[in-house]
């Protein structure tokens, strides 16, 4: 497996510098969609896959630093699906994805030669959290020389989680701090309210996006709070974070 440069701060990447490539394999549309939206939020280069021979066909092409790969598909089993990528890629790390809570099917799994699983639902944050540590074991490492994201005069620090606001320490919870910080990763950016929740709650298709407007709301008030706005919304389409005018 191909090691790490360490450039980008707490990002994984190939050694050339390049992004760490991640095949994602469900006959899910809706799912593999917001695993590839994540994982790229990540840095990370994404193909996706509905069916086994597609995904035997693409990990010959795209050459996957991982896989995530659900065990059932509508053509070939995943165990199949993983046998026949090991025979072109021994050491790819496989993730699978699976709707049985079974002991068995889980050990059946292993056994086969994936290196973890998670059962449906799952929350992206776990999941994603999971690829980062089989990336790690496979030979890659984050590179660390910096934890602290800024846009203006506003800094978060993503090990200590110390927000400031100029000088002034902001004080957050732990849900109004991820917000924050899916939004200092993407500045300038408009992101939706189904962005923000799947970013932020998760895996939670039945969530409602009034916690959206709530949390936003909440956030405002301790960042933007006698101060030029930078959270700001666009009417139909979500939320921008952006410098105050003037910076």
């Amino acid at each position: 497996m191909t090691g790490v440069n360490e450039q980008v701060a707490g990002r994984l990447q190939r050694a050339d510098g390049s992004a760490v490539r991640v095949l994602v394999v469900d006959d899910e549309s809706t799912l593999s969609d917001l695993l590839a939206m994540a994982l790229r939020y990540e840095g990370w280069d994404v193909r996706t896959a509905a069916d086994g021979l597609t995904a035997v066909r693409a990990a010959r092409e795209f050459r996957p630093d991982a896989v995530i790969l659900d065990v059932m598909l509508p053509d070939l089993d995943g165990l199949e699906v993983l046998r026949r990528m090991r025979a072109d890629t021994p050491d790819v790390p496989v993730l699978f994805l699976t709707a049985k809570d079974a002991v068995e099917d889980r050990v059946a799994g292993l056994t086969a030669g994936g290196d973890d699983y998670v059962t449906k639902p799952f929350s992206l944050e776990e999941l994603v959290a999971r690829l980062r540590g089989l990336l790690r074991r496979s030979g890659m490492a984050a590179a660390r020389q910096g934890s602290e994201l800024a846009v203006g005069d506003l800094t978060l620090d993503e090990d200590s989680h110390e927000v400031r606001r100029g000088d002034t320490e902001v004080e957050l919870t732990a849900t109004e701090f991820e917000l924050l910080r899916f939004l200092m990763r993407n500045p300038r950016r408009v992101l939706s309210k189904a962005q923000i929740l799947d970013r932020v709650w998760h895996y939670d298709f039945g969530g409602q996006s009034n916690v959206v407007e709530l949390y936003v709301s909440y956030l405002r008030k301790k960042i933007d709070n006698g101060r030029a706005p930078m959270i700001h919304t666009v009417r139909g389409a979500g939320y921008v974070l952006k410098p105050a005018s003037g910076e």
